[in-house]
């Protein structure tokens, strides 16, 4: 059944954009648990090769610095190129690192696909790719949308790292790259089969779209072109500059600090991998909730607002952990409290770059404001585990990113109001 067809047989009960947002759902789910996988190899690299964490964390941040740089790329490669083609060889590419990574015995070599491979595949389906399908298929309902397929990396991390950890623990870690690989064959043909570039190509409009509405055109410059154009419109305002600043931090305080060290941080107060990895997937839970709750808050709030009280209370949440007695009703409120928050950031941060800079653009936009993040997440994966080398310990680290949120949270009360607030109905 071509996707025509399938548009043709759902018509008049189901938009096909929710069948779009689905196939996006599910891709972004499956590399997120490719993306936190790291966090469970720490300790079995440790063991298995005698590296330091310091070695293991500069590959873990080279690969989240490179995840975040492709983001205004991608955006751009999917504004002339379409959105199947970058996905469908980005997830290529995933499995050939993961399948590669199983012969490594150097450092080199975990730098290569680890970091550099993974790097580039993950960057390509990140919260740009989420953009960009909510931009395209979604008139109405975009700041829940965004909150729904942001809230994919907390379904795949409650999926995927309990399983990962278990397979870690009983079959080692190579059998855990293998499974992945599995995972990502199964859904390539899964992407090529459901996923129409636009609503045009179906004689549809984007859901909740009037008939006078234009469809969004496709780009004819060379992406790089159209990433560094976009770049250079947004540099001038300063808005982009509040964003970015605050995205550093978001990056810096959820994956690279807890995203990747939150295991290891547990191994060393004597919990093992698979109960902490139980602890992360627990995040994953409520951070789903949150996030999409953050997503039809979005929709409804003055977003600036959101982003200070988001920041306060992931400050908060990372100022408690080091001082936490490491028992499962500490680490449980921990995980409730930061979970709720960890993702809830990206709705409103994607809303307001929106109305600032116009649909057209935001994707790519957003995208240079993601570089940002990333070099946070990387900043503090190899940051962390330095400090974990150099002191022995997390605590240092974790009260520098608690002291980052206080400042995030002032920083986006600067942002000018002048994006539109629409409510909607319902």
């Amino acid at each position: 059944m071509k996707p025509n067809m399938l548009a043709r047989s759902v018509a008049g009960r189901l938009h096909y954009g929710w069948i779009a947002a689905a196939v996006a759902f599910l891709v972004l789910m499956c590399v997120a648990g490719v993306r936190a996988t790291p966090g469970v190899l720490i300790v079995p690299l440790e063991k298995a090769f005698g590296w330091d964490r310091s070695t293991i964390s500069s590959a873990i941040a080279f690969n989240l610095v490179l995840f975040g740089l492709m983001g205004p790329f991608a955006g751009a490669a999917m504004q002339r190129f379409g959105i199947r083609r970058p996905v469908l060889a980005a997830l290529v590419l995933l499995a050939l690192a993961l399948a590669l990574s199983t012969l490594m015995t150097r450092p080199w070599q975990l730098m290569l696909t680890w970091g550099l491979m993974v790097g580039l595949g993950a960057g390509v389906i990140s919260t740009v790719f989420a953009a960009t399908v909510v931009n395209r298929w979604f008139s109405e309902r975009r700041g829940l949308m965004m909150g729904v397929l942001a809230a994919s990396t907390a379904m795949g991390q409650l999926i995927f790292l309990p399983l990962l950890g278990w397979i870690v623990e009983t079959a080692g870690w190579r059998s855990l790259a293998w499974t992945l690989v599995g995972v990502l064959g199964a859904l390539i043909p899964v992407f090529a089969w459901l996923m129409v570039e636009r609503p045009e190509q179906l004689e549809l409009k984007a859901y909740g779209a009037i008939a006078t509405d234009p469809g969004a055109a496709t780009a004819s410059a060379n992406p790089i072109v159209i990433a560094w154009q976009a770049l250079r419109r947004a540099a001038r305002v300063r808005d982009f500059w509040l964003l970015s600043g605050s995205f550093f931090v978001c990056g810096l305080s959820t994956n690279g600090l807890i995203g990747t060290h939150f295991i290891a941080f547990c191994f060393d107060g004597g919990i093992p991998e698979v109960r902490a990895a139980g602890i992360l997937a627990m995040m994953g839970m409520f951070n789903l909730i949150g996030t999409t709750f953050s997503g039809w808050l979005s929709d409804r709030y003055d977003c600036r607002w959101l982003l200070f009280w988001y920041y306060v209370l992931r400050g908060l949440s990372l100022l408690y952990l080091p001082y936490s007695d490491l028992s499962f009703w500490g680490l449980s409120l921990f995980g409730i409290f930061y979970g709720l928050d960890w993702i809830a950031t990206v709705p409103p941060t994607l809303r307001i770059t929106t109305d600032i800079f116009g649909k057209r653009d935001a994707a790519v936009i957003f995208g240079w404001i993601f570089v940002a993040h990333q070099l946070g997440a990387g900043f503090a994966a190899f940051g962390s585990g330095t400090v974990r080398t150099l002191l022995g310990n997390y605590t240092d680290a974790f009260l520098a990113a608690s002291f980052m949120c206080a400042l995030a949270a002032m920083g986006v009360l600067l942002i000018a109001r002048t994006f539109r607030l629409s409510v909607v109905p319902g």
